[in-house]
Order: C-alpha cells, then sequence, then structure tokens
C-alpha cells in the first residue's frame, strides 16, 4: 500500500482472559523436519500438502506422505514427494482421490524414522452445505509483534479454510518497518538486510516461519493464500515497484522472479496466479491477484503536488480528469479480468449462492475528512502533515485517500461491480492492505453492487499509529461522515476477521486481540457485520 504507516508505532490495547498457547516456544531444528507441515489448494476430492526437511548435503531428500481420516494415521493414503535444495529444502505435492467435506490427517517420512508433526486439514464440500466458516488475515510484520490472531484462531478452532491476503511478510531491512527503537523483543528477522535475490527472500520465509503460531495456524487448517506487494517489494505493480530501484538494485523483473519463487517454494499453493475454489452449491472462492498480475503504475498524489505551483486545487481537478479517470487503467490486467466475468456468469448459472473474492486491497471508496488535517497531533512528523493536508485538499475535488487500493483505479473496479451486477450475484469482497478494519456497501452507477469486509492486520500498526491524540471513535466518525458505503470502521486495533456464510446470509466477525509486544491468544473485542442473500447490503451490530 501508499504507506502512510512507515515507522510508526502500533497502539497499547487493554486485555482480557489469556486462551491456551497452540505450541511452546523453542529453537528451529537446524535439520531435517525445520518448519512444520502445511495444506492448501483445496478441493472436494484434492489437497495440496507442504513441509520442508533440510537434508546435510545437497542431494535431494525423498519423502513419503500419509493421509488418513484417521489422527494415528491408520490405513494411509501414501504418495511420494521430494526436498530439493533447488527449492530451499521445500517439498510439495498434490493428492487427489479424497472425499468432499472430509477431515484429514497427514504427516511426512524421510526414511524409517523420521516423521513430520501430524497436520489437519479438510476438503471443500460438494452439493449442498449449510455453513463454510473462513478466517481471513493481513499484514503480518514479525518485528511488530506477536502473531496473536494466528495463535486465537488456533485456539478458537472454528475455521474451515485460513485465508491470507498478502503481505504474509516484509522485504524491509531491520530497522526501517519498524525502526530499531520499535521492535519487539524477541523478533528478530533475518536476513538484515533488504531482500532482493532469491536467497534472501528464502531466508525471511524461513524466519517468518518459525514463528510457532504460523506454524500452528498452517498445521491446523487448510489455506488459500495471496501475496501482496510486500512479498516483493512495497507498492509493486507490473513494471516495477516503490521500493525498487533498478539503477542500484539490478532489473525488476529478477527480484520478482526471486520473490515469486520463493514465495512458491515455501506456500502451499499452486503455480497459477489465480484460481477459483467451490465451495459446493453455497459459494465460489476466487483468489485474485491484483499486486503485479496486470496492474498498471500507481498514480501519485506527490507528483500533482510538486508540479501544482500556486494553484493546489486547479492541479487537482486536472489530475482527476485526465488521469485518475482514465478508462483504460488496469488493477487485474485484461486476461484475469475477462476470466473473472467469465466466472461471475458460470456461478450464477450453477445456482451458486454466494461468489467471494479472495483479494488484497480495499475495494470500497475512502476519502479523506475535510478537516483531516486539523486532526494532525502539533508534533506529528511534517510529512504525514503534509501528506494529511493534501488528503483533505484531494477529498474535497472527489480524490479518494489511497491510490494504490482499488480507489486508484476506479474504471476497473467499476467494471468488476458491473459484471457482478449484471450476473445477479450475491457478492463478497474480502481485503487487507490497510492495517486497520472496514466495512463497506459496494456501490456501482447508483445501484447495490456487493459488501466488502476488509480486516485488521495481524501485527502491522494503522491509522492509531499516526494520530494518536485523535479518539478512534472520533475518526470513525469523521470517516464514516465524509464515505457514505463505509459503513462501519476500527482504526486502532489488530486482529483478524472471521466469516460465516451460510445459505441465508454472510456474517463476519470483527476479532481484535491482545497488544502484539506480548505473545497472547486472547481477544480484546468484536464486531459484527452481516449481508443478507441478495441483498447487497449490510447491516452492522
Amino acid at each position: 500500500m501508499q504507506d502512510l504507516f512507515l515507522t510508526r508505532r502500533a497502539a497499547i490495547l487493554g486485555g482480557s482472559a489469556a486462551l491456551l498457547l497452540p505450541r511452546r516456544l523453542g529453537a528451529q531444528p537446524a535439520f531435517g523436519f525445520t518448519h512444520g507441515v502445511a495444506s492448501g489448494e483445496p478441493g472436494p476430492r484434492s489437497m495440496l500438502f507442504w513441509t520442508r526437511f533440510r537434508g546435510t548435503g545437497t542431494t535431494p531428500v525423498p519423502l513419503s506422505l500419509e493421509v488418513s481420516t484417521s489422527p494415528r494415521i491408520s490405513r494411509p493414503i501414501r504418495a511420494e514427494a521430494l526436498a530439493d535444495p533447488a527449492n530451499d529444502w521445500c517439498a510439495k505435492v498434490s493428492l487427489a482421490g479424497l472425499a468432499p467435506g472430509t477431515t484429514y490427517y497427514y504427516r511426512f517420512a524421510a526414511g524409517p524414522r523420521e516423521r513430520s508433526i501430524v497436520g489437519r486439514t479438510k476438503t471443500l464440500p460438494e452439493g449442498h452445505a449449510s455453513s463454510f466458516r473462513i478466517a481471513f488475515f493481513s499484514c503480518s510484520n514479525l518485528p511488530f509483534g506477536w502473531f496473536n490472531a494466528y495463535g486465537h484462531a488456533v485456539a478458537a478452532d472454528d475455521a474451515d479454510l485460513f485465508v491470507h491476503l498478502g503481505d504474509y511478510l516484509y522485504e524491509y531491512p531491520r530497522g526501517i518497518y519498524p525502526a530499531a527503537g520499535e521492535m519487539v523483543a524477541g523478533r528478530v528477522i533475518e536476513p538484515a538486510h533488504e531482500l532482493l535475490r532469491l536467497e534472501d527472500y528464502w531466508a525471511r520465509f524461513r524466519s517468518y516461519r518459525a514463528d510457532p503460531d504460523l506454524q500452528a495456524i498452517h498445521a491446523r487448517f487448510p489455506s488459500v493464500t495471496t501475496w501482496d506487494d510486500h512479498e516483493s517489494a512495497n507498492d509493486a505493480w507490473t513494471g516495477g515497484a516503490e521500493n525498487h530501484q533498478p539503477e542500484l538494485e539490478g532489473p525488476w523483473e529478477a527480484r520478482l522472479a526471486a520473490a515469486r519463487k520463493a514465495y512458491r517454494d515455501w506456500m502451499p499453493v499452486s503455480d497459477a496466479p489465480y484460481a477459483r475454489y467451490d465451495i459446493g452449491s453455497l459459494a465460489t472462492l476466487y483468489r485474485l491477484d491484483t499486486r503485479v498480475e496486470g496492474r498498471d503504475q500507481q498514480l501519485r498524489l506527490e507528483a500533482v503536488v510538486r508540479g501544482a505551483g500556486s494553484d493546489l486545487a486547479r492541479a487537482l481537478l486536472a489530475f482527476r480528469d485526465e488521469q485518475w479517470l482514465a478508462g483504460n487503467r488496469q488493477l487485474l490486467g485484461a486476461a484475469q479480468e475477462a476470466w473473472l466475468f467469465r466466472e461471475f456468469e458460470a456461478s450464477a448459472r450453477r445456482g451458486v449462492r454466494w461468489q467471494v473474492l479472495a483479494q488484497q486491497v480495499i475495494m470500497g471508496s475512502l476519502k479523506a475528512p475535510a478537516d483531516l488535517g486539523a486532526l494532525a497531533p502539533r508534533e506529528v512528523d511534517p510529512r504525514v502533515a503534509a501528506r494529511l493536508k493534501v488528503g483533505a485538499a484531494a477529498a474535497a475535488v472527489g480524490l479518494p485517500l489511497n491510490l494504490d487500493a482499488w480507489d486508484g483505479y476506479p474504471a476497473a473496479r467499476g467494471r468488476v461491480l458491473a459484471a457482478a451486477q449484471r450476473s445477479a450475484i450475491s457478492l463478497v469482497v474480502l481485503a487487507g492492505d490497510s492495517h486497520n478494519a472496514w466495512a463497506f456497501d459496494l456501490v456501482n452507477d447508483g445501484r447495490a453492487a456487493g459488501v466488502e469486509f476488509a480486516t485488521s492486520s495481524v501485527s502491522s500498526p494503522g491509522f492509531e499509529s499516526l494520530l494518536r491524540e485523535v479518539p478512534p471513535a472520533e475518526l470513525g466518525r469523521l470517516l464514516m461522515g465524509a464515505n457514505p458505503g463505509l459503513r462501519w470502521c476500527d482504526t486502532a486495533r489488530r486482529g483478524y476477521t472471521h466469516l460465516t456464510l451460510t445459505p441465508a446470509a454472510a456474517v463476519a466477525e470483527y476479532r481484535f486481540t491482545a497488544p502484539v509486544d506480548t505473545r497472547r491468544a486472547a481477544l480484546v473485542g468484536t464486531q459484527r457485520a452481516t449481508a443478507a442473500l441478495g441483498a447487497n447490503r449490510l447491516q452492522i451490530g
């Protein structure tokens, strides 16, 4: 995202009684099964399984996968995998022939004596499904704090699917985001420098996946994951990134290829950039890539300000009409967009009740309140104060806060929402990226088009780190007053969101966790938002 939050501090929240943590802390083994197990890419009759086995030389290590409906792994189905140093010793294998809507237990073995921990997974249902539960997450920055959201989801154990919407890790060197004085004790990332090459990205994955709560959530639930920008570089787009300087860091294509390979090595994902998952007749889940698959370069208000001279309002109006409203700008890219529109139509023809987008950035419209600049603390960083004032000036001519989100691509957003309206579907958009929690009614051409549940971050700080002197409730009131589609927001807390789909309703429970400076799987608050089937409108509470 176009990061307002760089080098700002996370808020300190209240607490409640801690739930049992999933496993104790401990050093990662140097060899053998080093990082647990994971499953992903679920289907009604198939699943992808992942592990990492560090060998002692340079020769790949054959592994055996055992999958059973019994926790004791009795009468298992078997498959073969290979832990290859060319993939940082990660191993993946897809297994077909499973039963729909069934819980399975699995483990890997290397030879007769070495076995991984036992993981649990569940295939998607076929036909009628009375409910389906998704826990979704975004923006997990390890040195900012503990992954209490993962810990709580494991302890609650009330999800059928774990979805991560991106910023699973961050590419920055130590001491940048967070600053050295903001780093939480015991949360040290490797390597110390910024990620540029394949070995750098591999090492950062090894660092993050040593976290016990992250290992636990991967072992407990099947996952659907998609990357955002920080898995490669901040504000990435198809041809570059804000945090990439080719004259110093080499070709963007080489860095992106390294980031993509590391992600595919370490995550239980297929190589498909976007995909569909059928949850019986209840829902179709679409995993999208809004980041690098077809995104045009972000527009920048800063460039408008630099060239505005003495008439900022006139410059903003020209920018709005000549660049921001341009009808040919892409966020998904033409191929992915056409695929999605065909999928909408096909899902509607099959009579599927819900169509769910698992994607990265906020789709709802979010403009600054008119008096946003006046909210800046007296001793705020001058760059932050200037950006707040520019945000207010932009809002006065109808421009949004964050041009890295769908707000920066209004024509592309309009095409997606119009396609949803043409297909007469019940659209639910899941989003992350912003570090705060939001609930939107999505409107296109004056008509309801869908709803959006945008989750808070796991650990990355949000608005509360910028506007510490402004009560969150007051900031929320101002934001909702300036944005008619924004039905609710929380600008101060970390956490995740739990979504329950039934044939009658989609119910999101925003779950806010204990302060991330301490490892504790407790909640400090919740908020519900509900959409009735076919309404494409939210009820809050």
